[in-house]
């Protein structure tokens, strides 16, 4: 959550799959002029570095999402951080830029307070959600489309972060989460939010 008591809200995607959904959610992004940030692996970034350009191009903010999504718990201190100085450097090799962000997201959402704390060492500040809208599990999971804009939906308060996803998993195209944006966006609108971008929280 953001602290703040205007209806604001934050919309973030992660990948570390395919860019299945991709096309469709930059082209509605554009589309209601709505900014983003995405949450990249560093081994998504080496895989479509024409991905990560083509995002930064249309004005989003990149994070860190680790190298390889491991969990974090499972792994000694220099492995995690290895994990995230290995990303960031992914980002960069492929051609983000400034839109690179010193914004971090635990794989699994799995956080502690001593792995933010290494997190924070390393200059990064650790970005989770309000809600997720699980529309990465896939009609296989049991999700629909109306259930990802209904989770997103019910979530929306002053200073939300919603949490999607770019691609599908197990090779699937299907992107839940890409058919269910342009109404999560609509309502966001409708129920008097707007949509901002992370980056602004860096702002003094």
């Amino acid at each position: 959550m953001i602290r703040t008591h205007e209806r604001v809200v934050a919309v973030t995607f992660n990948a570390a799959w395919n860019d299945a959904g991709l096309h469709s959610i930059l082209g509605e992004l554009a589309r209601r002029h709505s900014p983003a940030t995405f949450f990249l692996t560093g081994d998504f970034a080496d895989r479509h570095p024409a991905v990560v350009r083509q995002i930064a191009a249309a004005g989003h903010g990149l994070g860190n999402h680790s190298f390889s999504h491991p969990r974090f718990k499972d792994l000694g201190k220099a492995g995690r951080q290895h994990e995230v100085v290995a990303a960031d450097r992914a980002l960069r090799t492929a051609g983000a830029g400034s839109a690179v962000t010193p914004f971090f997201r635990f794989p699994y959402s799995e956080t502690s307070p001593a792995h933010i704390r290494e997190v924070n060492a390393l200059g990064f500040a650790d970005i989770e959600f309000t809600t997720d809208t699980n529309g990465w599990k896939g009609t296989q999971g049991g999700m629909t489309v109306d259930r990802a804009v209904d989770r997103a939906v019910n979530a929306l308060r002053p200073g939300a972060v919603l949490q999607m996803h770019v691609g599908a998993s197990q090779g699937r195209t299907e992107v839940i989460d890409a058919q269910a944006l342009p109404r999560i966006l609509e309502a966001v609108t409708a129920r008097g939010y707007r949509v901002i971008d992370l980056r602004t929280l860096l702002t003094p």
